[in-house]
C-alpha cells in the first residue's frame, strides 16, 4: 500500500486521516475534528472541522457546519460556516444561512439562502453584525432618478 519511502502518517499528527460517511448510512448527532470529512450519506446535527467538507452527490446535511473549505454536490440545508472557499458544484442544492470569505458557483446549482461575504464575516457575532450593516446599507441606499435643475 505505501511505497518504500513513504511511511503512513500517524493518527495523532495534526489533521489525522480524513472521514467518511458513506452512502446509506443516516447520522443524528453532532461531530467534532480536526480532519476532512466526506459525507455521502444523510447527516442530522453538526459538523465542526478544521479541514474541508466534502457533500457528496448522494450527500444530505441538515444542520451547522463549520470548516475552513466545502465542496458541495449534494443538498445542505442549515448554517454553513465556511472561513475560506466554498465550491458549488452544478448538482448542489443549498437553503439556510451561509457565511464564506469566497463562494465558487457552477451553472446548474440551486442557491437559495442568505449569504455574508468577506474575512470578518465568519465569526458569529461577526455574522449578526455584518447582516444588520448590510440591512441598514441597502435601506438607506435607494436609487433616486437624477433631479433636474
Amino acid at each position: 500500500m505505501f511505497s518504500d519511502n513513504k511511511k503512513p502518517r500517524p493518527m495523532t499528527e495534526f489533521g489525522g486521516q480524513p472521514n467518511r460517511i458513506e452512502k446509506n448510512t443516516k447520522i443524528k448527532g453532532n461531530i467534532t475534528s480536526e480532519a476532512d470529512f466526506r459525507i455521502d450519506g444523510k447527516l442530522e446535527g453538526n459538523v465542526k472541522t478544521s479541514g474541508k467538507v466534502v457533500i457528496g452527490k448522494d450527500g444530505y446535511i441538515n444542520g451547522k457546519v463549520e470548516c475552513v473549505n466545502a465542496d458541495i454536490e449534494g443538498k445542505f440545508n442549515g448554517e454553513l460556516n465556511v472561513s475560506d472557499l466554498l465550491s458549488l458544484k452544478a448538482s448542489a442544492t443549498i437553503e439556510g444561512n451561509v457565511s464564506v470569505s469566497k463562494l465558487a458557483v457552477e451553472p446548474g446549482a440551486t442557491f437559495n439562502a442568505s449569504c455574508t461575504m468577506g474575512k470578518g464575516a465568519i465569526t458569529s457575532t461577526a455574522t449578526s453584525t455584518s447582516t444588520a450593516t448590510a440591512s441598514k446599507l441597502q435601506s438607506t441606499k435607494t436609487n433616486e432618478p437624477a433631479k433636474v435643475s
